[in-house]
């Protein structure tokens, strides 16, 4: 059974009122990610619970996103990087937007 505690439960994403599965502030730093990462992030935006996670296995991910594994991995380590989402396997979590206003 997985853990379903989240990645960081400090940092929860909340759903803004204007939510329509993704959240529309995204449209302003899509510049910063490649086409693979804003696949993968936008994936996880519809799969995962309302804490943000999701348990999505990367062979089901790629499949879906007609992508190869290794790709959804390496958009995983730059999502991460770059603060959009914790992982911790099989746990992937969306964190919150506000950290990307800046």
């Amino acid at each position: 059974m997985p853990d379903h505690e989240p990645v960081d439960p400090a940092r929860i994403r909340s759903v803004p009122g204007h939510f329509a599965w993704v959240d529309h502030r995204l449209r302003d730093i899509l510049h910063r990610l490649t086409l693979e990462e804003i696949a993968l992030l936008f994936f996880l935006h519809l799969a995962a619970d309302r804490s943000g996670c999701s348990f999505w296995a990367d062979s089901t991910i790629a499949k879906r996103l007609s992508l190869k594994e290794g790709q959804i991995v390496q958009a995983r380590c730059g999502l991460v990087q770059k603060g959009f989402i914790a992982y911790r396997f099989p746990l992937q979590q969306i964190l919150p937007f506000e950290a990307h206003q800046s």
